[in-house]
């Protein structure tokens, strides 16, 4: 072999090595990223849907900073109506004014899908039920960005001509949330990424009938136990084991079908109990055992029964609309149960489903065929009204009223107190949503939590900073 021929068998070999090499340096590269994006894909467990569009879901996100209590321990609204379920916020150093066009808007989240479940927000995350295709979902958002965290399928979609999608607002308890679809199917997820951890058919396990318009109610979680109401013949109410989803008790004294409110906490001499509206008015029951302490017919109507009840220093407020009224119970301590008493039963409050608040000595809220009403808690009588917007839904913090109408999305801050309305600015949504409410209008109630105003229509959540500058 000549020189020349052999400088090149050898340089034929040297390349034919290197090109084994690189080969083989890519394939292990190549099995280390497939076994990273495995591993971060088993480690986030997203249930997300095929059907629903890819992304976060994120328009015009902003990124806030970190604020005061801002752990993922920190309940700051974990539940519906918020930490004592009265929709009054603890928030403190808010702005007293709005500047002409509202609040800045942090970010909007346009991926929420068809509903009307609120917002509950505990750290840095915001958790919530929409549906997508057929399915109903629960899903978490990063409450600094708007980015979709994950999100897991809860149950069938339950349609209807008033709107499809889930009606109520999960309930965020320790590293558990507990979500119940429109279809009555409670889930137990894990707060970290929406695996499952058990969950009951309202109607197939628990002998509980669908109202008309789909379950509502949102889940209290009181100590061991999540307190619901199926509804039906084997008891209105269901405590079950928030760790397993097992039976507890029934209310088998009360088999009232269930309405669309949510129960309540309260506490009479001692004893412990829960309250909640049913189709046939509000019943009070012991938390130990679900036996039935006392009933009143107050603020019943034959169409849906929907506002949460308000107890305050052992009395319980109640209102619905389609012509009930409101009317004001005093319960007091009777041998082994309660007494309830009327004070009075009128047709001043007439709130159909946007909810009442009590701040001081005043109940606030939308009384059908009156407009906006400041009402005097103990006499029932009329402070002051206004019709100064829509129908809406209301919640309260640092002294101020949010109220949010369901017809034009309007929102409009004003000053608690009885001396009549008295705003400090108002918005518009900056869009409506693109997706079929069918007869349904903006329904879902507005919450403050952490400095930060939300608000949804549908498929879409805004986010609006109300902090007052320091």
């Amino acid at each position: 072999m000549t020189p020349s021929r052999n400088r090149a068998s050898i340089s034929f070999r040297l390349l034919g090595f290197l090109t084994l090499v690189v080969l083989s340096l890519a394939l292990v590269v190549q099995t280390g990223v497939w076994r990273r994006a495995r591993f971060w894909a088993n480690a986030n467990i997203s249930a997300s849907p095929p059907s629903r569009p890819p992304g976060s879901g994120r328009n015009g996100a902003e990124p806030l900073p970190e604020t005061a209590g801002g752990q993922e321990s920190t309940p700051f609204w974990p539940q519906w109506r918020g930490p004592n379920r009265d929709d009054v916020s603890p928030e403190k150093g808010l702005l007293r004014t709005w500047p002409s066009g509202g609040p800045k808007l942090l970010w909007t989240f346009d991926n929420a899908g068809l509903g009307y479940s609120g917002p509950a927000i505990v750290g840095n995350r915001l958790f919530t039920l929409g549906a997508y295709a057929g399915k109903e979902y629960v899903y978490a958002i990063d409450a600094s960005t708007g980015g979709e965290l994950w999100s897991a399928e809860i149950g069938p979609v339950l349609t209807n001509g008033w709107g499809d999608g889930p009606r109520s607002t999960p309930t965020v308890d320790g590293t558990r949330l507990y979500a119940l679809g429109a279809q009555g199917i409670l889930t137990c997820a894990e707060v970290a990424n929406g695996k499952k951890v058990w969950s009951v058919d309202f109607q197939n396990e628990l002998g509980g009938t669908l109202p008309g318009w789909g379950y509502t109610e949102s889940p209290l979680v009181d100590g061991d136990k999540v307190v619901c109401t199926p509804g039906g013949a084997q008891g209105s109410l269901a405590a079950l084991d928030k760790q397993t989803g097992k039976v507890i008790w029934r209310s088998t004294s009360l088999k009232d079908s269930a309405a669309y409110s949510s129960i309540i906490v309260a506490e009479v001499g001692g004893l412990r109990q829960y309250v909640q509206m049913t189709s046939q008015g509000v019943d009070g029951v012991a938390a130990n055992d679900g036996r039935l302490l006392w009933h009143s017919d107050l603020a019943h109507n034959g169409t849906a029964v929907i506002p949460t009840p308000i107890f305050h220093d052992g009395f319980v407020y109640v209102t619905s609309g389609y012509g009930a009224g409101c009317g004001l119970l005093k319960l007091t301590p009777e041998g082994q149960g309660t007494r309830a008493e009327t004070v009075y039963t009128n047709k001043i409050m007439k709130n159909q489903h946007g909810g009442v608040v009590l701040v001081g000595d005043h109940i606030y809220g939308y009384s059908d065929d009156r407009g906006w009403m400041c009402q005097i808690l103990q006499s029932g009588e009329m402070a002051s009204q206004s019709r100064a917007i829509s129908r809406g839904s209301v919640t309260f913090a640092d002294g101020q009223l949010y109220c949010y109408g369901e017809d034009e999305g309007a929102v409009v801050l004003v000053e608690a107190g009885p001396g009549g309305w008295k705003e400090h600015g108002r918005f518009e949504l900056p869009r409506k949503t693109g997706q079929q409410r069918k007869s349904g209008k903006i329904w879902t109630h507005p919450v403050i939590a952490n400095g930060r105003l939300y608000l949804r229509d549908q498929d879409l959540i805004f986010c609006y900073d109300v902090r007052a500058p320091k």
